[in-house]
């Protein structure tokens, strides 16, 4: 006899974090419990799991906040997506503190000797506190006369979060389009974009003059809305919906974009960002993101 059962409309999917702990069999129960969730399917052993419940805030399934709050006690992300379109045919990202664990013009900084000063700049732009494309002029004006090999030493700091080739490759072997899209620069966005396998990339430019830094970006300066834009361009020239899309970034001028895609992840997110956006990863990796999709760790290419 066919199943007769309605088809779920949402998943749960619960990911650990596997240096601080392993996902259990007590937690998932648990999460069946608070969703009213059906039978759940392992995605990654003690990592993963995608659980079919109903929509947040219907029936006795609880809006998406109070699930991460509790699941977070024990080093686990909690994201509800919907069951339709659930895999994504496009991805933008974000590069630092992102794709990368660095900020790369705070690194830039640093190495030439600026770097508090800089770093706190932009803390405050990237929670929001401070014009994106202003807090980026201050910043790189305090760069003037320094060396451009510059460059080349904080290169050599940047290393890619675990789980952003996983991401990156994964999504394009299953026909997705993927596009590295940074307020940083280009300097450095190229460089990632071919190591990740990103299949376009854009950010700022840095001038430079006789080998030192000018203190000046090249014009336009690509920012949130420019994020936003660059979004709804490969949305219209890929022939998709919105809802096809997934955006994921870290700070506020992420925020535009993550708002607009089908599914826009906060990624170990400033305040201002963590918020605003529900879908939320903030103790695991970049592979959540393909767990989010319905994907296998067995699915994933490396």
């Amino acid at each position: 006899m066919a199943d007769s059962s309605p088809s779920p409309t949402h998943f749960l999917v619960l990911v650990a974090n596997r240096d601080a702990t392993s996902l259990g069999t007590a937690d998932i129960a648990h999460a069946r419990d608070m969703t009213g969730g059906a039978a759940p399917v392992t995605l990654s052993e003690g990592e993963a799991v995608e659980i079919p419940c109903p929509a947040p805030g219907t029936g006795d399934m609880p809006h998406i906040a109070p699930l991460r709050e509790e699941f977070s006690r024990r080093h686990l992300d909690a994201i509800v997506v919907s069951a339709h379109g659930r895999r994504k045919r496009l991805l933008v990202a974000d590069m630092d503190s992102t794709i990368v664990d660095c900020e790369t013009l705070d690194d830039l900084a640093r190495h030439a000797g600026i770097g508090e000063r800089i770093a706190e700049i932009t803390r405050r732009s990237m929670n929001g506190e401070m014009d994106f494309e202003a807090a980026l002029r201050e910043r790189v004006g305090l760069l003037r006369g320094m060396p451009a090999t510059l460059l080349e030493a904080a290169w050599k700091d940047v290393r890619l979060n675990p789980g952003a080739l996983e991401l990156v490759r994964t999504m394009r072997k299953h026909g997705a389009h993927t596009a590295l899209v940074s307020g940083g620069f280009t300097f450095f966005t190229s460089r990632v974009a071919e190591k990740c396998g990103f299949d376009e990339q854009h950010a700022n430019t840095l001038l430079i003059e006789e080998g030192h830094l000018t203190g000046k970006v090249g014009q336009p300066i690509l920012g949130p809305d420019a994020k936003l834009a660059h979004l709804r361009r490969l949305v219209q020239g890929g022939g998709l919906h919105m809802g096809q899309a997934m955006a994921v970034g870290d700070g506020a001028n992420d925020l535009a974009m993550l708002r607009e895609a089908g599914l826009g992840i906060a990624f170990h997110a400033k305040p201002a960002v963590r918020k605003a956006i529900a879908a939320q990863v903030n103790h695991t990796t970049l592979r959540t993101l393909l767990f989010a999709q319905g994907y296998a760790a067995a699915d994933f290419v490396a």
